[in-house]
């Protein structure tokens, strides 16, 4: 079973640094901002410092930088992350995503390791890599995305005495493979024509895809429909799986969790309908969408439609 420790007083110089990183994650993040606004005050604070030090991480990654000023900016980056694990970053330091995220990682047994996956996933980016089958593709992912999950449930805890809390962490990681598998599908144009690529070769090849996509259309003979549709199917077993976090979660930590991937399986869903789209544009959901979506998981429906779904597998 995961716990926080009980919360503690806040100072101010602690506050204004937390409010810095929720107004980063609100203006940066919208799709995350829908699900922490469903957590209770230190628990969105906690996940708002994560987001923000992650969003320089990403931000140093696709910036204009030289590459060669990218990787040294990202291990300058490392370096101030092990001063946020030795504790060594006071309350009134300069730098507010470094005193929001010391303070969160005391409050909360947030895993920051993870960072360094992050960062990790990052260096990939700037150094070019590809990937050639869904197992390359699934390491990188777990550093971009599955460590984001496991963090967060560093933040979210598990519920006592949940059946299978265990095998939490997986779940999380899980469901953040999903998540950025359904990133990769919705900017696949955006991404190439930044020179990156990250569908697997393997599966571009299968589909008649190789060529790239540099353009509003699928490359001539191409079965881009059906390419679409195979990283779909691939992207919808993972949240089943990644799914099973829910019953383990309490009622806003799950809430949280079902809006946010609520959010990327209605993105996946409008994706499958019409898979030429993501090469006109980005794909996204309207705000009333996004609402229902949070709706839904504050009321549970997602946690006990898994719950039921799970029972029914073990009888």
């Amino acid at each position: 079973m995961i716990r926080a420790v009980e919360s503690e007083h806040v100072s101010a110089p602690v506050l204004a640094a937390y409010s810095y990183c929720e107004a980063v994650t609100g203006q940066q993040a919208r799709n995350f901002a829908y699900g922490i606004r469903l957590l209770p005050a230190a628990k969105r604070r906690a996940m708002s410092a994560l987001y923000a030090f992650s969003r320089r991480v990403d931000d140093i990654g696709d910036g204009a930088l030289p590459d060669d000023v990218k990787i040294t900016r990202l291990e300058d980056t490392r370096a101030l992350l092990g001063r946020v694990r030795d504790g060594a970053v006071e309350d009134d330091d300069t730098d507010p995503v470094a005193v929001a995220l010391t303070h969160a990682a005391r409050v909360f047994p947030i895993p920051l390791g993870g960072l360094d996956e992050l960062i990790d996933g990052v260096l990939k980016d700037v150094r070019g890599e590809s990937y050639e089958t869904w197992e390359d593709l699934k390491v990188y992912c777990r550093c971009v995305a599955g460590a984001i999950g496991r963090l967060s449930l560093g933040v979210f805890g598990t519920e006592p005495g949940a059946r299978g809390a265990e095998r939490a962490s997986e779940y999380a990681d899980t469901l953040g493979l999903a998540l950025q598998l359904t990133n990769i599908l919705r900017d696949v144009r955006e991404d190439a024509e930044g020179g990156r690529t990250y569908l697997p070769a393997d599966d571009l090849a299968k589909f008649g895809c190789s060529a790239g996509f540099n353009g509003p259309t699928p490359p001539e003979g191409s079965d881009f429909a059906g390419l679409v549709h195979f990283e779909v199917r691939r992207a919808r077993a993972l949240f089943a799986e990644g799914y099973r976090l829910l019953p383990l979660l309490d009622r806003r930590s799950g809430a949280c969790v079902a809006a946010m991937a609520g959010i990327y399986r209605r993105l996946l869903d409008r994706i499958e309908r019409e898979p030429e789209a993501v090469l006109r544009g980005r794909v996204s959901l309207p705000g009333h969408e996004k609402a229902y979506v949070a709706v839904r998981g504050l009321s549970g429906l997602d946690a006990r439609y898994v719950s039921r779904q799970t029972v029914r597998r073990r009888a």
